[in-house]
């Protein structure tokens, strides 16, 4: 498509990954209190590259990974037309009083963070919780949520929607900025 403007290639994208790898580190030390939740469905890939790249580097390999879904959670899923389809949450650890590291692929809106709050206070009352994006789109905020640790900043229009693509399931890794259609 003639629109598209790659905004993170595969090597950045790495390099991105493991960046924020480096100051997770930084600040949760062994990570002995910590626990890394990805939000269904993108953030769970990117929560399972970081948690890869965590055991790399670290050699640690009890930090405790969980997927979380926030359909029911969020603010429109009564006003979609179809029925929504709702992914897995997979939690086997406590997250009560732990520092919870939660992790999307792109922050715009922060409608689905706040859904990701919501939904994992049913999992119990942590005792922190950091937000952890590869892309923050800057502009177009909802509501006032910011992350702790951001891949890569951008400034783009309503008409325009960042897709990120992994390997896992869609053949390439790359962030990619693209016009909506209409």
């Amino acid at each position: 498509m003639k629109n598209n403007r790659i905004i993170l290639d595969q090597i950045q994208l790495e390099l991105a990954i493991k960046r924020l790898c480096y100051e997770l580190i930084e600040n949760h030390n062994d990570f002995s209190n910590s626990v890394i939740l990805g939000l269904q469905p993108r953030g769970v890939i990117l929560a399972k590259r970081i948690h890869s790249e965590l055991i790399k580097i670290t050699s640690k390999t009890s930090i405790p990974l969980g997927s979380l879904d926030t359909t029911f959670f969020r603010d429109d899923f009564r006003r979609r037309d179809s029925p929504i389809i709702a992914n897995k949450t997979q939690i086997d650890f406590i997250i009560e009083n732990k520092k919870v590291i939660l992790i999307d692929d792109v922050l715009y809106t922060g409608r689905t963070i706040r859904a990701g709050l919501d939904a994992m206070l049913a999992y119990g009352r942590p005792d922190l919780v950091e937000l952890l994006v590869l892309v923050d789109r800057r502009y177009g905020r909802h509501l006032p949520i910011e992350p702790n640790y951001i891949g890569t900043t951008i400034d783009s229009v309503a008409s325009e929607r960042v897709e990120a693509k992994w390997l896992e399931t869609d053949g390439v890794d790359e962030i990619i900025l693209k016009e909506n259609k209409k």
